[in-house]
Formats: C-alpha cells, structure tokens, sequence
C-alpha cells in the first residue's frame, strides 16, 4: 500500500499504547474485591483499543528482529516488543510493573481482510494480564477493527465483536459485545457487557463506548431502564427507512458523542482529551505523540533495533514523504536480499528476545519473554536499518 496511507509509528510502537491507561491495571491490583478488580480489568481492556478513535492511518509494518521499548516511571512500567516472526507476521510483548504488581504480555498476529471500500483487521492472539499480588491471571482477546472507506470517501474506524476476559484463577467472566454500527449509525461505537460469577450469575452490567466512557451498573436497574427506554423508543419507531445504498462511500453515522447514564451506575474510566492539534498529527494522542521521541542520551542505551531508529518512519514525522517512501522500500528490499541469504546458507531465523512456549494459563502455544533485554547486552543484533 501507498505510505501516504501510513502513520509515522511501527505497529510494535502501536501495541504499546494498550498502557496508555495503567491506572487501571494499578487500580485492579489495590482492590480486595474480585468483581471489582474485574471492573477495572475490563475498563482497561477498552481502554486498550480506545486510542484507535480517529485514528485511520495504518502502522508501519515491523521488520523482522525489530523491536520497541518503552519505560515510563511515572505510570510504573516498562515494556519490551519484538517481531519474532515476518510470514505470518506477529509482533510479541511483555510489560512489567516497576514495582512488581502486575505482568501484562501476549502475541499479537492481526489478519487483514480486504472487503472493497474497508479493510478489517482480525485481532489474533491472546492477551494475559497477571495480578501478582492477587494470584490472579485475566486473558482476552482484542475486537475486530474496520477502516471504512479506503477507496473513496472519509475514512473512519469501527470495532465490533465479542471480548471474553476470563479470570482464570475464580472463573469469573466478563463478556463486552462491541456493538456493530447499524443501519443509522445508533450503535456506533457502543460497549455492553455483563460480568458473571463461576455458576454464570449475573453480577453486574457494563455499558458504554470505547470512545469516551465506561460505567458498571446492577443488573436489575440496568434492565428497568432499558424498559422504560424501549416504550420512548416506539414513538420514533414510525419513521420511514430512508437510507438509500450508496454505492461509492459508506457515509459514516452522525452520533452525537454522549452516552445516557443510568441512575445509580459507577464511572470505572473516562478518555482523556487529545492534544489541541492533534488532527494535524495523525490524531494522535498524548501518549502516542510521545513514542518516537528520542531524548538526550537514550541513542547510547536503546538496542539498535528499536523502532526509534527506522530512517522511514523518521523521515515521515519529518515530513518528507519521498524520502520516507524510497527508505521504506530500501528496508524491505534489504530484509528480502537477508532471507534470501539465510535460505542460500540454510540458517533458520532466531529470536532474541522471546521464544515460543505454551501460555500456562490458556494452553495456546504463544511467544513468551525470555528475559535479558533490559541488562543492555545488545551484541550480535542483526543490522536491519
């Protein structure tokens, strides 16, 4: 695909903004309540994707051996992500609480489906998050993601689909149902859920958008005021089915961005605004603003393979589109001439920072963290840039 459809960031630097919201795992490791540690792993797990709002720019694809670190004190983590494989490709991660409350980790290995105008991602791989002092491990999986629009018309993003986060260690289940866009656009964005108890009980309902807001709420008011909705909704239900197919862009809904609050609920997260230019940046948030920053001194201590250094992606945050372009063919065309002189001498790529292994917990055959990264020993990383 042309680069103009590209965002200046790699898809390792992508996946590390899943921490844009680490309050919310923190918050889930001070509490003493299951269900509510549940809250706020679910509020998390939307959190996660939130951060795609807008944001319709594809990330540049990892290079083989590529990796990413972040290391923020001021939210207590550090992550390390490496593509560990090309064909298919699957980028591997591992986040650490500095003071070892939690481990957050997983591959990811998204499917992309073309569908004409919108191009779909299937978010493959699972996700584990660790509550240490809890004893207590949450897996998911991320929704699908669609970008509208590709061809013709303004582009814009749709997640849909079921997330079960599992409490491995209760059994306890949230499932969240990523709400489709429907025919006028009334189900944009929206998140609804319920968690339940081992014996499939009930406990409490989770509702919102992942664009702005999530709330939790009891089952029985949940289902009183979606009565008393549904009788208001009958008067407008009379309107006429006036949305004619258009055959050249898939308009995207006017939905007012607001979600009505049912009496007695519970704010578990709120989205943070965006910076005042944001939509010059790429929609960018705060967070991702921040990723490909190079601060004085961090050239002698990153491993050479960190996305930071991509001459591509630079020159794109840079501004110069053709020589970001011409960079980003001279690194493919340089990972190729590598496999090709692999196969010439028979070696088989390895790995440096994770290797595969099963994921205890679910049974999967994952990439897992292998550790070592952060003692600084980066002799014998392949030349990839």
């Amino acid at each position: 695909m042309p680069i103009s459809f590209n965002e200046p960031l790699s898809f390792l630097q992508r996946i590390s903004e899943y921490m844009e919201h680490t309050y919310l795992i923190n918050r889930a490791c001070s509490l003493s309540d299951s269900i509510e540690r549940m809250q706020a792993v679910a509020a998390f797990a939307v959190s996660a994707v939130a951060s795609q709002w807008d944001r319709t720019g594809k990330p540049f694809n990892p290079l083989l051996g590529e990796t990413f670190e972040l290391i923020r004190e001021d939210q207590g983590f550090r992550l390390v992500s490496e593509q560990v494989s090309h064909h298919p490709p699957v980028s591997a991660f591992h986040t650490e609480s500095l003071s070892g409350d939690f481990v957050f980790h997983g591959s990811i290995y998204p499917k992309l489906k073309f569908w004409g105008k919108s191009v779909e991602a299937e978010p493959r791989g699972t996700i584990t998050l660790e509550l240490l002092k809890h004893n207590e491990v949450y897996t998911w999986s991320n929704p699908y993601c669609c970008v509208h629009n590709i061809i013709l018309g303004k582009l814009w993003i749709e997640q849909y689909g079921t997330v079960e986060i599992v409490n491995q260690s209760t059994r306890e289940k949230c499932v969240l149902n990523f709400k489709p866009c429907g025919m006028f656009g009334k189900e944009l964005h929206k998140v609804e859920g319920y968690i339940q108890d081992k014996s499939k009980k009930k406990l409490c309902v989770i509702y919102g958008k992942w664009t702005e807001c999530m709330w939790s709420v009891d089952p029985q008011a949940y289902e009183t005021y979606k009565k008393s909705d549904k009788k208001g909704d009958k008067t407008k239900k009379n309107e006429e089915l006036q949305k004619a197919e258009n055959d050249e862009a898939d308009d995207m809904p006017e939905v007012q961005e607001t979600v009505s609050v049912i009496p007695g609920s519970t704010l578990l997260w709120r989205i943070e605004s965006r910076p005042a230019h944001s939509a010059t940046m790429y929609n960018f948030t705060n967070f991702a603003v921040a990723l490909n920053e190079l601060e004085p001194g961090m050239e002698a201590v990153l491993a050479p393979t960190d996305s930071r250094f991509r001459p591509d992606i630079r020159a794109m945050e840079n501004g110069n589109i053709d020589e970001a372009s011409k960079e980003k063919e001279r690194l493919e065309e340089k990972q190729r001439a590598a496999r090709k002189e692999r196969a010439k001498q028979e070696e088989e790529w390895t790995t440096r920072w994770f290797q595969m292994g099963t994921n205890p917990f679910t049974g999967s055959q994952e990439w897992i963290y292998s550790g070592g990264y952060f003692n600084r020993n980066y002799q014998n990383l392949p030349d990839i840039y």
